[in-house]
């Protein structure tokens, strides 16, 4: 039984990686004014609003603009539509910005396959030269065999496999 080997033999060139970092550069560097660091209490606290509440902000929305007369002399209007339009904003960029990071991770994890299993390949090859004799190799499997655990693991022990 063969394993699957390259999943992932797309590769980014130097040329591209630069582009990239010069880009999310930009991008830091333009969000910076708006990026906010919060503290665990602070996230706690103020929180992401629940769908239910953001359907109530939708229609408080929808009443102010439709029906101008029975908005609230004590809230800031103007500023109420610029968090509003702020917040459907950064939404959509939160949408494109997890799509992206999927898709990274996602080519990370089929690289990561790929050089684990040809480091698995390259053990096996170590082995097979240590019982030929062969110069370097001995001490090579030393230091490779750390990695390769000869005791059940917890699950196994439980399960009598």
């Amino acid at each position: 039984m063969s394993t699957l080997k390259n999943l992932n033999s797309t590769h980014l060139s130097a040329e591209q990686i630069e582009t990239i970092n010069t880009n999310l550069g930009s991008l830091e560097t333009t969000l910076s004014m708006i990026v906010s660091n919060l503290s665990g209490d602070e996230r706690r606290k103020y929180g992401s609003i629940s769908e239910q509440n953001k359907l109530l902000v939708n229609k408080v929305s929808d009443y102010a603009i439709n029906q101008p007369s029975l908005k609230s002399p004590d809230v800031d209007w103007d500023e109420f539509a610029k968090d509003f339009n702020s917040r459907i904003v950064l939404e959509g960029f939160i949408a494109r910005l997890e799509n992206l990071l999927t898709g990274i991770n996602n080519a990370k994890t089929l690289h990561d396959y790929d050089n684990y299993q040809a480091s698995l390949d390259d053990y096996a090859y170590t082995n097979y030269k240590v019982g030929t004799s062969a110069s370097g190799f001995e001490s090579k499997r030393n230091e490779l065999k750390q990695f390769f655990s000869r005791t059940k693991k917890v699950d196994e022990e439980q399960t009598g496999e």
